[in-house]
């Protein structure tokens, strides 16, 4: 009982956590768990951010050849609007946990930023651990990736947007098109939107 109580040895399954897809005004928020191997070439990892396209689907293939296990999951942009996007990150993320959990029971989840979602196990919040953490940086990439690749699917399906190009994201472009053309379904209404018009116009124009 004793050994138990002062037991301070490291954690024999460590998750890590992160999401992609906070900042957009369109699209779900992404998220991935990923367990790794002492074993895993973790030189191939790094912060989504600062990888290339490239780069992100080379380490991809390698995660999701090497990972011990991976999860990856999502809150669509009606739960974003419903909860915020704080708290569909967290449920992005419990969501890809969970797909993992039951065949890889997780002593400690360690997770991008300094929010936890709620999950049954030991966790602990990391800020810019997708700089620092191998399963951060995993995760982050898988959630990158993932996005993405549902963004170049949705671009098919309302070209007008540009979706392949900015993935959502805020851009000049992405916001005069919306205010062209209205938003499509999987804009995030609760966002503000505007656009920067003439210098007699500096405070932009807001759709709502």
């Amino acid at each position: 009982m004793e050994e138990e109580l002062f037991d301070f040895s490291e954690p024999k399954v460590i998750c890590g956590i992160d999401e992609a897809g906070r900042g957009p005004l369109a699209g779900p928020v992404y998220a991935a768990a990923v367990i790794l191997g002492d074993d895993f070439p973790i030189e191939c990892l790094n912060d989504s951010k600062v990888l290339s396209e490239q780069q992100r689907l080379k380490a991809e293939a390698i995660i999701k050849e090497k990972a011990i296990a991976y999860g990856i999951s999502w809150a669509t942009a009606e739960e974003i609007d419903h909860i915020n996007i704080l708290q569909a990150s967290l449920l992005a993320m419990k969501r890809a946990y969970e797909k993992i959990k039951i065949e890889y029971p997780v002593d400690l989840a360690k997770v991008d930023g300094n929010k936890r979602p709620d999950l049954d196990c030991a966790t602990i919040a990391i800020v810019k651990g997708d700089a620092t953490v191998p399963e951060i940086m995993a995760a982050s990439i898988l959630a990158k990736n993932a996005r993405d690749r549902y963004m170049v699917c949705a671009d098919k399906k309302w070209p007008l947007y540009g979706f392949a190009k900015h993935k959502g994201y805020p851009t000049e472009e992405h916001r005069k098109a919306c205010l062209l053309y209205g938003l499509s379904p999987i804009h995030r209404k609760t966002f503000h939107i505007e656009v920067q018009r003439k210098k007699k116009q500096p405070d932009g124009c807001s759709l709502f």
